[in-house]
């Protein structure tokens, strides 16, 4: 793997990215509740503009626990305990989830919200929650495939389809077993990754969307491409969500191959001529129409969080942490909302699922959340 490495790191204002976070949260607070005045009971979490209008989701939404998540992180930067309160409020009414086996979104509702919460009070209540999300989740999990069942729709496309963006959900089971010492959890994680690793990637460590399996003898039977722009191209946040997949995973594993794979999908990420200058990807990295194509800064969102990770575990700190360094100078200057704008969202230009044309260049709860999370790691580590 060849990395072109730049003379010098862009340094991150970590202070003013905090303070726009702040005003912009404290608008949505206030948003949200004009918005929850014209909507159903059950809608609790922001998730995007639809036609410039603030979209809630109810909590079984994939997207409900971002925003818990990121009053979490506003409680973390900060120490305010405005932010603690509202934290435990919007937390609160995702706990419902932990009884839901209906998706394999567990990780993303309840471990960005509940298990943050968890890991900056040490709430008992929180623990318990975990530890019964992470028991809903492995009901998803087939023996025979080595893998957690993803979506039960669209049963006219695939039978048992698993998708990239499952191996973020990893996270609740491998500490569920630290925090109750049942080692099955894990297992059922590292199965998950491994099958993963075997089957959705490419010889150049780019990652299809869907992979579809027969569920009685674990034999592949398609590789898809779903939200990006084909079944052999690459989608950028599947690229995000692999990168930063396995890199969680060698925290928890110290599996070589899991680094491997890590490092593999960063090489793909940083070395792909269709890249951005700026490191803001486009939505799909072969997209037809770069570079007249919509970016993702959700993308950017992710991978930066990641790279800022796997800098601690590789012999190649140095490139990622000055990778990770311009896309998140980048995505705090050139992709930040404008100062009470967007109903309070923080980063704008994410792209959902151009396919289908839905939530094209809008400001993304998911963007936020791991915008603020790579924030925080790039405060942390010592330089």
């Amino acid at each position: 793997m060849l990395f072109a490495v730049p003379a010098f790191a862009q340094k991150v204002d970590v202070k003013k990215a905090f303070k726009q976070a702040d005003a912009q949260t404290m608008l949505m607070l206030k948003e949200i509740e004009k918005a929850k005045a014209t909507t159903k009971n059950d809608q609790v979490s922001p998730r995007t503009l639809e036609k410039g209008n603030l979209k809630l989701v109810a909590s079984r939404d994939w997207t409900s626990g971002f925003f818990p998540g990121e009053l979490w992180f506003l409680y973390e930067y900060t120490g305010k305990q405005t932010w603690k309160d509202q934290a435990r409020a919007f937390t609160a009414a995702i706990e419902q989830e932990q009884f839901n086996g209906k998706t394999h979104d567990m990780g993303f509702k309840v471990y960005c919200s509940v298990g943050t919460g968890y890991r900056l009070t040490k709430d008992e209540h929180y623990k318990t929650v975990i530890i019964q999300s992470a028991k809903t989740l492995a009901t998803r999990f087939n023996p025979k495939t080595g893998v957690i069942r993803s979506w039960d729709h669209s049963t006219d496309k695939w039978v048992n389809p698993v998708i990239i963006d499952n191996m973020m959900n990893l996270e609740l089971l491998f500490e569920a077993t630290r925090l109750t010492g049942d080692s099955s959890f894990y297992k059922i994680a590292v199965s998950h990754a491994n099958t993963t690793m075997k089957n959705h990637f490419r010889t150049d460590y780019s990652s299809y969307h869907v992979i579809d399996y027969d569920p009685n003898t674990g034999a592949v039977l398609k590789k898809n491409t779903h939200q990006g722009y084909s079944h052999e191209s690459a989608w950028a946040r599947g690229q995000a969500w692999a990168l930063y997949g396995y890199t969680m995973c060698y925290r928890y594993t110290k599996d070589p191959a899991h680094l491997k794979q890590a490092e593999g999908v960063a090489a793909f990420i940083l070395n792909h001529p269709n890249m951005p200058a700026d490191l803001v990807p486009y939505w799909d990295f072969n997209a037809p129409e770069i570079p007249k194509e919509p970016r993702d800064a959700s993308a950017a969102a992710v991978i930066a969080s990641g790279l800022y990770e796997l800098s601690g575990y590789s012999t190649r700190k140095n490139l990622y942490l000055q990778k990770a360094d311009k896309m998140l100078n980048s995505l705090s200057t050139k992709y930040i909302s404008p100062a009470g704008e967007n109903k309070g969202f923080i980063l704008v230009q994410s792209t959902g699922s151009k396919p289908s044309d839905s939530e094209v260049n809008v400001p993304l709860s998911y963007a936020d959340y791991y915008y603020l999370e790579a924030l925080l790691r790039y405060k942390a580590i010592k330089r």
